[in-house]
């Protein structure tokens, strides 16, 4: 049975994970780029674990945390735990000096990483008031994910989806969790995603907002996600064909089935 249209009254967390652990280790997220593969029920427990770990850390609602990732599995994971735990996920592409400059304006307390890009976000946190780092990984003076879902489960905060803040973008725009639900049921409208679609997104990180809507929609039907920013054309066909590509999102937002 397909999953009704996630309710504006639930939170963002509830809509896209709501179904996930029914779905047991049935494949929900690929990341091409990365090389990980995460499934339905792995994917929400590690948001929630994670959320849980940042709470339990001394995470507070509507928080700014800065994103400054190289995958879709490590930003789909930060910007959910974020958002999970009360915090509002904000997705950061420019350089390390601009980075300085935004987290200063957000007056963030928190910056999620990758190993990779560690060391330019510890760079960028030096005049800032974070006062956490978290990477995907083991990094020098950071925080391992992993390490937060080790720690003493605790409850999360009751959240409010009309006017909680979840998704904060560079230009200063602010979507609540109650917006972003608004948005998943519009692209759904058109999308018409099943569990049994396979969705391929070749679109890149920086478009943040949109991943964040078409992932999470896709989640919350059962339907697998592949990701593969910068997809050659000439790799189009053979990706469509290897992992049984339905439904490819174009470059310019909508959804097109195979």
């Amino acid at each position: 049975m397909r999953p009704t249209s996630p309710s504006t009254s639930c939170t963002l967390t509830e809509a896209v994970f709501g179904y996930a652990h029914g779905r047991g280790d049935r494949p929900a997220l690929i990341d091409l780029d990365a090389g990980m593969v995460y499934g339905h029920r792995r994917l929400a427990a590690e948001v929630m674990r994670g959320a849980s770990g940042l709470v339990r850390r001394g995470a507070r609602r509507r928080q700014v945390a800065g994103i400054h990732v190289d995958s879709a599995v490590a930003q789909t994971l930060a910007v959910h735990t974020v958002i999970a735990a009360g915090g509002v996920a904000a997705p950061i592409t420019s350089g390390c000096e601009e980075m300085a400059d935004l987290l200063a304006e957000w007056d963030a307390r928190l910056l999620i990483t990758t190993p990779r890009l560690a060391g330019a976000s510890l760079r960028a946190v030096e005049d800032s008031r974070v006062r956490q780092v978290i990477a995907f990984g083991q990094a020098r003076d950071t925080v391992d994910f992993a390490d937060l879902l080790l720690l003493e489960p605790m409850p999360l905060p009751f959240l409010d989806p009309v006017v909680q803040p979840a998704l904060l973008v560079e230009d200063g725009g602010v979507l609540t969790h109650q917006d972003l639900i608004t948005r998943m049921n519009a692209l759904d409208r058109g999308a018409d995603l099943g569990k049994s679609d396979v969705l391929l997104i070749t679109w890149p990180l920086r478009c943040s907002m949109a991943l964040t809507i078409l992932i999470g929609l896709a989640l919350m039907r059962g339907a697998l996600v592949v990701v593969a920013p910068g997809l050659m054309s000439r790799e189009l066909s053979a990706t469509i064909q290897d992992f049984g590509v339905t439904v490819v999102a174009l470059p310019d937002g909508a959804v097109q089935r195979v």
